[in-house]
């Protein structure tokens, strides 16, 4: 059984950087696509970016030029780089795996103080 596992979340100043990590366990990468959502308080889930099988990534438009999503398939690993983070950007932050069924992680939490 396929489980998706995020990591890397943390507390930091408004202009920094994270890297957040999503590690499949117990299988190989079988996804179409990989993808980052987030989750403010009292917000909708919003989508941040996707990178399809073939390499091809998509962002929103409040995290364009800001972030970039990778992968590793040897590493079964799909990453997120936070960088100029700013306090909108505060969330529980999800991997999501597109495929038959959709798998999600259990999140992990980004903190941007001003």
């Amino acid at each position: 059984q396929v489980q998706l596992v995020e990591s890397g979340g943390g507390l930091v100043q408004a202009g920094g950087s994270l890297r957040l990590s999503c590690a499949a366990s117990g299988s190989r990468f079988s996804f179409v696509a990989m993808g980052w959502f987030r989750q403010a308080p009292g917000k909708q889930r919003e989508w941040v970016a996707t990178i399809h099988s073939g390499g091809i990534t998509n962002y929103g438009d409040s995290v364009q030029g800001r972030f970039t999503i990778s992968r590793d398939n040897a590493k079964n690993t799909v990453y997120l780089q936070m960088n100029s983070l700013k306090p909108e950007d505060t969330a529980v932050y999800y991997c999501r795996g597109y495929g038959i069924p959709d798998l999600w992680g259990q999140g992990t939490q980004v903190t941007v103080s001003p």
